[in-house]
């Protein structure tokens, strides 16, 4: 499995488009939580795609694995941030819907990836 870029990665693609989502969706979070909250899973987001790049730009094969398993870790504080959202009633049902969806397509692509390098090493 080689890949030139990692825009090319689908999973990169999705994660991309969870991080404009959750930025959307955040938008109208009481201003109290700007610096909670808010940030919170805005920089969980942001990590998704930002660990899938910076991995697949390592030498190695290990070194890909590790950044897409704290791109990993990022997406559950994602859905779970989003969860605590939702109860709290910041993120409607549509929004939480979709940042759902998103991030469970989000994944299983992502775990796809990490069990095609695990069977190259």
């Amino acid at each position: 499995m080689t890949v030139q870029c990692y825009r090319d990665l689908e999973v990169w693609q999705l994660a991309v488009e969870l991080v404009t989502l959750v930025y959307r969706s955040t938008a109208s979070f009481p201003k109290e939580e700007t610096y909670g909250l808010t940030n919170q899973i805005r920089r969980a987001a942001v990590s998704v795609p930002s660990n899938i790049a910076e991995g697949q730009g390592r030498r190695s094969t290990r070194e890909f694995l590790h950044h897409l398993s704290i791109a990993r870790g990022s997406l559950m504080e994602v859905q779970t941030q989003a969860e605590i959202a939702k109860r709290l009633l910041y993120l409607k049902q549509e929004p939480a819907d979709q940042v759902s969806q998103l991030s469970a397509s989000v994944a299983r692509l992502l775990n796809g990836l990490i069990n095609a390098l695990d069977r190259k090493l």
